[in-house]
């Protein structure tokens, strides 16, 4: 009985001397996992959109500069944008973003040229990178519709009123973002479920940038300051994201922008600041998107021929309503309506407006790379500066666009 105690213990002895061994043996051979380099963090996507907007077209003489200038006489179709994304994380903390648009116009006669739209670096300051800077050429964090991406956008072009604050929403700056890492998904989630979100832009944003919109050379060496807090949460079933933002600074009205016998400042500085505020209810299914700024900046007096420093206020609100069908399919009926009376600082004599506009349009997605929408604009506009006086513009058209997903 000893033996067989004895022989067990023995076998017991060796056989767990021998799973050792093997365990030792697979930690030794065993390789260690390779860290990925740089270049293979690095992802591509991109979008294109086509567009026709002459259709039961009232008034070929009303235009819009400042968003689809494809409107109106001589417009056919038209590619409104072609972008191609580069980015990735190329290490724990740190992000880069190059956004190029191959859709760009040098000219009215002259096309589809390539320029830069974004291109800047995240550095996360914390191992979750809740506390980051954004360094180089990248959206100012003004205004919701402004941050939201045209890919994601219901309506064909950004609303006058808070778009005309920064043309092409993007400068050089650096820019300081927090949010904590739960809003950094609800963020990201809000666009990846189809939800028409902003994207990260931070809880809280506080930063400083040139001031003469994106691609453009500093004209004064006086910074623009701008903050954002926008906090989207859960209430329920819903999720609303209410926001406030406003910027100051010095904007110079160049002389590229400015027309012969338009009476000017000396030093061409004009005051340039802004506050808005934000509303939004993300389409669960019923949505609502309001944004309504005031401000002051330059505008073209049509009375004394000059560029002056005039106050400033409009809005919009974008009502929406999201629709699954059995296939998956998504269609997304919306109508928005604008207000704006101020200045736009980046046309000819800092142009002054006075926008009334309704939109009713629906959006169709019969897959996730392929989106169609058809878009009824009701449009008055008076845009007038040093040429364009008393230029008082009415119509209605049909708006159509493919947008095409990679």
């Amino acid at each position: 009985m000893t033996r067989i105690w004895i022989s067990a213990l023995l076998l017991l002895v060796f056989t767990s001397g021998f799973s050792q061994t093997i365990k030792d043996s697979a930690k030794t051979t065993a390789k260690p996992t390779a860290e990925k380099k740089w270049f293979e963090t690095i992802s591509v996507r991109g979008y294109v959109q086509a567009r026709y907007n002459r259709l039961l077209e009232t008034n070929p003489n009303l235009g819009n500069e400042q968003g689809d200038r494809s409107w109106g006489k001589n417009g056919g179709f038209f590619l409104r944008r072609a972008r191609l994304i580069l980015f990735g994380q190329i290490s724990k903390q740190v992000y880069f973003y190059i956004q190029p648009d191959f859709a760009s116009s040098a000219s009215s006669s002259s096309l589809h040229f390539g320029q830069l739209r974004d291109a800047y670096v995240d550095v996360g300051v914390d191992a979750k990178n809740e506390f980051r800077f954004r360094i180089g050429q990248s959206k100012v964090p003004y205004g919701f519709e402004n941050m939201q991406s045209s890919q994601n956008r219901l309506a064909l072009d950004r609303n006058d009123a808070l778009n005309s604050a920064v043309a092409n929403e993007r400068d050089f700056g650096v820019f300081f973002y927090w949010a904590p890492a739960k809003q950094r998904e609800l963020f990201s989630s809000l666009v990846r479920d189809g939800l028409k979100g902003s994207g990260d832009y931070g809880v809280f944003a506080f930063g400083a940038y040139n001031g003469q919109t994106a691609n453009r050379p500093e004209q004064n060496d006086q910074l623009h300051v701008v903050t954002r807090f926008s906090y989207p949460m859960a209430i329920g079933n819903q999720i609303i994201e209410p926001g406030i933002q406003a910027y100051t600074g010095k904007y110079v009205v160049t002389r590229e922008q400015t027309s012969t016998g338009a009476k000017i400042k000396q030093d061409r500085n004009y005051l340039d600041q802004r506050l808005a505020g934000t509303f939004v209810l993300y389409p669960r299914p019923f949505g609502i998107q309001a944004e309504y700024n005031i401000g002051k900046g330059p505008e073209y007096n049509t009375a004394t021929d000059s560029i002056e420093t005039k106050s400033l206020h409009g809005g919009y609100v974008t009502l929406s309503y999201l629709i699954k069908n059995n296939r998956q399919q998504i269609f997304i009926p919306f109508v928005r309506g604008q207000y704006y009376n101020g200045g736009k600082k980046h046309e000819l004599d800092a142009r002054s407006y006075r926008v009334k506009e309704l939109e009713i349009g629906v959006e169709w997605q019969p897959v996730k790379q392929f989106e169609l929408v058809a878009m009824y604009t009701i449009s008055s506009r008076r845009y007038e500066d040093f040429t364009l006086q008393n230029n008082l513009q009415k119509g209605r058209l049909l708006r159509l666009q493919a947008q095409f997903n990679f």
